[in-house]
């Protein structure tokens, strides 16, 4: 009775949250923000001077700012703008979902400082002048075209300003050499000029009416060539204020909205087969346990999505993608409990007891991998601007839920059935054999196998070494001469990708640049067809070019559109972070290692890693793909996917060193070793092949901007698990039982037993 009411809450827990999951999940899913790559959008990054000379750019001047900012952004009717200050000096904007991209940034970017001159460029009134709030829209009268009128505070002012300029009436003077002109200007600098303007087809003022007669008045008219929407905005930038500083854009990134769109769809796709993929193949390889894991893994995508929601946060592709590889560490913690059940039921002993002793044996691993994991993701949030910082947001959380869904919440659903009477001799529904599982009186030790084989894997390690080696120094060569191909990131400049339904002619394109009079660098084709397009660009495109660029391509290829414009000062302090974020959660890393098992431990975890890092560079050296920071942020990743791996074999060489107590010639800690290898060789390739296959799935069927992202991945798993596998382990061999006669290996034996004693 007492089993049957387990099963019964089995039951009743899986129901109650496919209740919840089904009945909620939509309305989550929708209340997500996305990032301006899911939905179209704009992102600056402003350098921020005071307009007064001799004035500090200080914390209460960028406060003022983002305030009007903000209220500049309410007015256009955006409710989820993220403005931030960075820094001592600038000011991140980020709207996602604008459709008018143009006017938003126009409604940004100007500082707003209305004021009337005369023809000399002598200030006659200003923004203090004005009452607040009363710009508007309107129609002349006589000839019916938009205007914006505005309200003065003191109507004997202007009385005296007009009647000082309608004394300067000379009917003799031609309109533009008239000294009698009201110049109405919008942000004027030092160095403009009325009179070099005037001559142009396009003046940076906004009208200069000329005044013949005295207005005692508080009401003022603009005239200018308005629409009504230009006519509009200009009310709307006049009555949200003037900011009190000059604003320089370093950076921007602008993507359509079509263009987001078609990026969520085709990385929501790739997300939903890979994860599939990742449920099959637990159901397949673990059987029972893994019908368990993958009750877990749905409540634990669930649980992200719902975090994420309550934080507020933004997501982005790469978040997605940081989402995706969470299911990557949830399926590893469960792979790793998995594989020590089956160990010690192959052992001989109960499946109560086989639990008992997999799930204690492993959380010390678990816990040591996910630790190490965590310190990539808290230095690419400390280190990592936009998007990046999503990632590692996104990363965070996934790292959180997963260890607990995966080590309580399995364990508890698996426990509710452990003691269920047709599991008690059915060892094949935990993927293990009858014929494999030994007599528990039978003391004799087994020597663990690879596909039923016997596996010296450490006698091979000179050609492991050789063959790194080999690597090495190819991949040298390979920088030496071919160098990575920086993307804008990292070398300042523009860029442009287009995406198209059909292939797009990459010739034709270029021909039509010379109509915008934007030659650019390299036009690059990209995906399956040919369909995408990427555009490079030494020089920073104008503010003010973007909408017509997205226009341009727009209608006459059909083609979505996004582009990002990095200033020199941004990639050279892209670069520095990028260096900064990589050395930090290296050393971070090998401190943690040294901490949790000994120095030598931690300094062969760290030539692993080098060794990974560097593979992965020559691999983009090689192919000559665009290296961006999101590449930064995929080999952080690998990196402690990397140490992952290398700590679960850690873990146990350790754990078989104490059960050995003393180990005191080469022989014999060469045996552990090899032994360790084996036992651990088949959770590091299932737990490389679940994350691959998310990966993969990624990197056929996603997005185009995240392919270089999960090309990278791709690589790095690879050689991650190759180092791990066969070089970190084996480095320790070598470095540890060098001195092994002088100094015998000893670790102190716990003072508790991990399981029980059967």
């Amino acid at each position: 009775m007492k089993n049957r009411g387990k099963i019964v809450a089995f039951f009743l827990i899986v129901l109650i949250f496919a209740g919840t999951i089904g009945s909620t999940i939509t309305g989550i899913a929708k209340d997500v923000n996305l990032g301006l790559d899911l939905q179209g959008g704009f992102e600056v990054l402003y350098q921020i001077e005071p307009v007064d000379e001799g004035e500090e750019t200080d914390r209460e001047l960028l406060e003022s700012t983002v305030r009007i900012l903000n209220e500049r952004v309410n007015r256009l009717g955006i409710s989820e703008a993220n403005i931030n200050i960075e820094g001592e000096d600038r000011i991140r904007v980020q709207l996602a979902g604008v459709e008018n991209q143009g006017e938003a940034r126009e409604l940004l970017s100007t500082s707003a400082r209305l004021t009337l001159r005369n023809v000399e460029d002598e200030v006659l009134l200003d923004g203090s002048d004005i009452q607040e709030g009363s710009a508007k829209q309107d129609f002349n009268q006589k000839t019916n075209q938009p205007i914006v009128t505005l309200q003065l505070k003191d109507a004997s002012k202007f009385g005296e300003i007009t009647s000082n300029l309608a004394a300067k009436e000379d009917p003799m003077v031609p309109y533009p050499q008239k000294k009698n002109l009201l110049v109405i200007w919008m942000d004027y600098q030092e160095g403009d000029s009325f009179a070099e303007e005037v001559k142009k087809e396009d003046p940076k003022y906004v009208s200069a009416p000329k005044v013949d007669e005295t207005l005692n008045t508080t009401n003022v008219m603009i005239n200018g060539d308005f629409t009504v929407e230009s006519a509009q905005r200009l009310a709307d930038i006049i009555n949200a204020g003037s900011l009190p500083v000059n604003m320089t854009e370093l950076y921007s990134n602008t993507v359509g909205a079509q263009f987001g769109e078609e990026a969520l769809n085709k990385t929501v796709f790739a997300g939903v087969i890979g994860i599939s993929l990742i449920f099959i193949f637990m159901i397949a390889f673990y059987r029972f346990p893994g019908l368990i894991a993958v009750i877990n893994l749905s409540i634990y995508i669930y649980l992200i999505l719902l975090v994420f929601e309550l934080m507020n946060g933004v997501l982005t592709l790469p978040g997605i993608a940081a989402l995706i590889l969470g299911v990557g560490m949830a399926v590893d913690a469960n792979v790793i409990t998995f594989e020590r059940i089956k160990e010690e039921i192959r052992e001989g002993k109960s499946l109560l007891a086989s639990f008992k002793a997999g799930t204690a044996n492993s959380l010390r691993a678990i816990v040591d991998a996910n630790i190490t994991t965590m310190l990539a993701a808290a230095v690419l949030f400390i280190f990592g601007t936009s998007s990046i910082k999503g990632f590692a947001t996104m990363l965070i959380v996934s790292i959180l839920v997963s260890f607990i869904t995966a080590v309580y919440g399995s364990r508890l659903l698996l426990r509710l059935w452990i003691k269920a009477k047709f599991l008690k001799n059915r060892p094949a529904w935990f993927g293990v054999k009858k014929k494999d599982i030994k007599d528990i009186a039978d003391v004799s030790e087994v020597e663990p196998k690879i596909f039923n084989r016997k596996v010296n894997v450490v006698q091979h390690r000179k050609k492991f070494f050789i063959a790194s080696a080999s690597m090495v120094i190819l991949g040298g060569i390979s920088l030496g001469i071919f160098q990575l191909n920086p993307g804008i990131d990292f070398t300042s400049g523009s860029r442009i990708q287009l995406a198209a339904e059909d292939t797009l002619d990459t010739e034709a394109i270029k021909n039509s640049l010379e109509e915008l009079d934007l030659e650019a660098k390299s036009v690059v084709p990209a995906g399956d067809n040919g369909e995408n397009v990427i555009l490079r660009y030494e020089e920073v495109i104008d503010e003010d070019r973007i909408s017509e660029v997205q226009t341009y391509f727009q209608e006459n290829y059909n083609a979505n559109s996004s582009v990002s414009v990095v200033s020199p000062v941004v990639g050279e302090e892209l670069v520095k972070n990028a260096l900064y974020a990589l050395a930090i959660a290296s050393i971070g890393m090998v401190i943690y290692v040294t901490l949790r098992f000994e120095l030598f431990f931690g300094l062969t975890a760290i030539i692993a890693l080098i060794h990974d890092v560097f593979f992965v560079l020559a691999i983009f050296s090689l192919t000559r793909i665009e290296f961006d920071v999101t590449i930064v942020a995929a080999i952080l990743t690998v990196i402690g996917y990397s140490i992952n791996d290398t700590i679960v074999t850690f873990d146990r060489i350790r754990e078989n060193l104490r059960k050995k107590k003393r180990v005191k010639s080469f022989k014999e800690l060469a045996g552990i070793v090899n032994k360790s290898l084996v036992q651990t060789f088949t959770r590091s390739i299932n737990t490389t092949l679940t994350t691959m296959i998310a990966v993969l799935a990624f990197l056929f069927l996603g997005a185009q901007p995240i392919t270089g992202f999960a090309i990278a991945l791709a690589v790095g798993l690879l050689i991650g698990t190759y180092s791990s596998l066969f070089l970190a382990s084996q480095l320790w061999l070598v470095w540890r039982g060098k001195n092994i006669k002088d100094k015998p290996v000893v670790f102190a034996k716990k003072k508790k037993t991990e399981g029980p004693q059967v």
